[in-house]
């Protein structure tokens, strides 16, 4: 894996935002919103590869910003329900996509992994190398200062 830089991840935190306000949040009712996942729903198949596409492409911004297993886990649960709920309204119209528009499972993927990136101490190192050379302690020091859960070496 190519190394990374925080403006990377930065950029990844400011890509997922985009594609949380497209499909869960583009049009508001009041209250109420509703984005291109909510509105597609009563397109058949179209509705359904929007769902799967964006929740994909979601996992994969996870996977390279080093997401941590706990939120892949609930990551994978939003867009598994939001992916079963798309397509059951193909089975059963109207019914499961009434819920899908209310379910907004790529904004709750989304947050879940911009809150891990938030919470996350980032460092454009080594892990072995910081370790060997007594950096590591000091990155714990800057990490425990800053309220981090945890450390994530981009260049690993």
């Amino acid at each position: 894996m190519a190394k990374r830089s925080i403006r990377d991840i930065e950029k990844i935190w400011s890509n997922v935002e985009g594609v949380r306000k497209l499909s869960d949040r583009a049009v508001g009712f009041g209250p109420f919103k509703i984005g291109m996942d909510g509105l597609l729903a009563f397109v058949p198949i179209v509705g359904t590869a929007y769902t799967v596409g964006a929740g994909g492409w979601l996992l994969i911004q996870a996977l390279q910003a080093k997401a941590s297993p706990a939120t892949l886990t609930r990551m994978i649960g939003y867009l598994g329900v939001d992916s079963l709920l798309t397509a059951g309204g193909e089975l059963v119209p109207f019914g499961a996509d009434l819920i899908d528009v209310v379910f907004q499972g790529h904004a709750l993927a989304a947050g879940a992994l911009q809150k891990d990136i938030e919470s996350t101490h980032w460092v454009e190192a080594d892990e072995g190398e910081a370790k060997a050379s007594g950096e590591h302690d000091r990155n714990l020091s800057v990490m425990r200062e800053t309220g981090k859960r945890r450390i994530v070496y981009l260049h690993d």
